[in-house]
């Protein structure tokens, strides 16, 4: 396998760092504890300590579990028993781990650049240091959105080193020292067709650009929403300048093989190199995933028991979420002739965005998972891999509405699934540019809509007219509306829900919103599900009341034993 060297190297940092490791020398002590006179001297070496950093990506547990991004925290996604991040009861924790952890990774960033300066020949490590800084700049990020304003350390500290009680910088300077690291990042990475195959999953040029789009319009969203019109611009411009980079470079492309028609989307989120849809396409085909948290089956499995999890089970899709799938003629339900209304339990899934049916799953229809017997079998959907199905799913519990994605079709033991988590997918990219080109100009063209968010919206949907300026003004739709729309579709399960939300500053509108489920009053599912009548309002399945969201709701608290630790730091307004 010609990746499979980039799967051990990751292995072996996860190691390394935890001084799990047969090497005496790694066993003594940690990387950034190691001896000048032991360590730093070859390439190879600072290679090795750059490996740990790929375990800082995100992946299924950043988004299964109740962590600061995942959708769960959102309007769109609710699990049983509610979230108090998204129903906005919590409260200022004494400590938290998402900190210390961010900070730890911050050391070994710093501990690498600063070795890399006295190196005799930078050149041959330069590589190594712009992963570094992309690390250090994605970690700052995370801080950033979840507290905004966070102490900046650029050095390895000792026990005794002022800046141990230094209070936060400002919210630009944590952004231009984001900017910073991944502009000089850009610089000395490599190009994703550069990388040797047995480097794959490293960081490129690409990842970098397409992070950078990332920040810049998360960054210049949320000063222009908030009055900072000059600083939001130069931001926006940033994100643009990326997202194009990105684009022109042609080395990516949406996962569409023909083969896979309209699921290829749903295919690509459980693509595996063993068989696992229908067309037997391997993780080879896939040039959307700029940067991938990689996983292997013989490798290094996710150790997660994804499918269980999101295969209607724990992750209950909302009402609010279901009723943003535009109809096939690209009109919202509430402006469509095409839209079927809610009569029966499938009804409303009809002529809708493909995406609905292979995000979503259907009443009546079979499904497949991991078990056996329940997984495919011929891989047609015919009578025996009917006969070895999961069976027909029936949408009368949890919210009436069910997800399948990240559920793989094929059959494993649990904690076995091996498909790559999309740290930063080309679909993002293209999403970011559009978005940022409407929110830096008031206006988007249509050429421009073309070579991004249409890609997305017609990768599965071919005959849906496209999003153009003309459209808009005949349908009397909102650009802005569509834009959002289209993102939210897209990267639903993703991690970004939340964090869209916050900066365009409507959680205050969006999150005190009930959540709620299928319509109930006047359709099939008065007799379909009766056992829910008593928590019927207005016709519609209420499943959570008394949800708010204030000002203070837009940072997290920082934890209290912070601010004893270091009596500068200065908590968040409102906690």
């Amino acid at each position: 396998m010609k990746s499979k060297k980039i799967y051990i190297k990751i292995a072996l940092a996860a190691l390394l760092f935890t001084g799990v490791s047969c090497n005496d020398l790694v066993d003594m002590k940690p990387i950034n504890e190691i001896s000048d006179a032991d360590y730093w001297k070859t390439p190879d070496q600072f290679r090795l300590a750059a490996n740990e950093f790929y375990t800082y990506l995100r992946s299924f547990s950043d988004i299964l579990n109740d962590m600061p991004h995942a959708d769960r925290r959102s309007d769109i996604m609710y699990v049983s028993g509610g979230s108090t991040f998204s129903n906005g009861s919590n409260t200022v924790p004494s400590s938290d781990g998402n900190w210390n952890t961010a900070y730890t990774r911050i050391r070994a960033t710093n501990y690498l650049i600063e070795k890399a300066s006295s190196y005799s020949q930078p050149n041959d490590i330069k590589t190594f240091v712009a992963e570094a800084k992309f690390f250090r700049a994605y970690t700052y990020f995370d801080l950033l959105q979840q507290f905004g304003e966070v102490p900046i350390v650029t050095k390895t500290l000792t026990t005794t080193s002022s800046e141990l009680t230094s209070p936060q910088n400002s919210r630009e300077e944590v952004v231009n020292l984001i900017v910073q690291d991944l502009e000089a990042a850009i610089t000395d990475l490599p190009l994703e067709n550069a990388i040797a195959a047995s480097d794959k999953g490293r960081i490129s040029k690409g990842a970098a650009q397409a992070f950078l789009s990332r920040v810049a319009l998360y960054e210049g969203t949320w000063q222009k929403f908030r009055g900072n019109t000059a600083r939001a611009n130069t931001l926006l411009d940033k994100a643009i300048s990326n997202g194009d980079e990105v684009i022109k470079s042609t080395q990516y492309e949406l996962f569409a093989p023909t083969a896979l028609g309209d699921s290829a989307q749903k295919y690509m989120f459980i693509l595996e190199n063993q068989q696992s849809n229908p067309a037997n396409i391997t993780k080879a085909a896939n040039k959307e995933y700029i940067l991938a948290n990689r996983y292997d089956f013989n490798l290094r499995q996710i150790r997660m028991n994804v499918t269980k999890a999101t295969l209607n089970n724990v992750y209950w899709v909302t009402r609010k979420f279901a009723s943003m799938y535009l109809c096939s003629d690209g009109l919202p339900i509430e402006k469509s002739p095409q839209f079927q209304g809610y009569k029966t339990t499938t009804s409303e899934y009809q002529n809708r965005d493909n995406r609905m049916q292979y995000t979503m799953m259907v009443d009546g229809r079979y499904y497949w998972n991991n078990q056996n017997p329940g997984a495919r079998v011929t891989w047609k959907g015919d009578a025996i891999d009917i006969a070895n199905s999961n069976g027909k799913y029936k949408s009368n519990s949890n919210t009436g509405y069910a997800t399948q994605k990240w559920a793989t079709e094929r059959r494993l033991d649990d904690n076995q699934e091996a498909y790559d988590y999309p740290v930063i997918r080309y679909a993002e990219v293209l999403l970011n540019y559009a978005e940022a080109v409407y929110e830096r100009n008031g206006t988007i063209s249509d050429l421009d809509l073309n070579r991004s968010l249409n890609v997305v919206r017609n990768r599965v949907n071919k005959s849906m007219p496209k999003l153009s300026n003309a459209f808009v003004a005949a349908n009397g739709l909102d650009m802005r509306t569509e834009i959002r729309r289209e993102r939210t579709i897209e990267l639903y399960f993703e991690g970004f829900r939340r964090d869209d939300l916050i900066r365009w500053k409507t959680a205050e509108i969006e999150m005190p919103i009930d959540i709620q489920g299928i319509q109930w009053t006047g359709t099939a599912y008065e007799t379909y599900w009766p056992s829910i009548k008593n928590n019927v309002v207005n016709g519609v399945y209420r499943i959570e009341t008394g949800r708010k969201w204030q000002d203070k709701n837009y940072l997290l608290p920082i934890p209290s034993q912070q601010i004893q630790l270091n009596p500068n730091l200065k908590q968040n307004a409102g906690w």
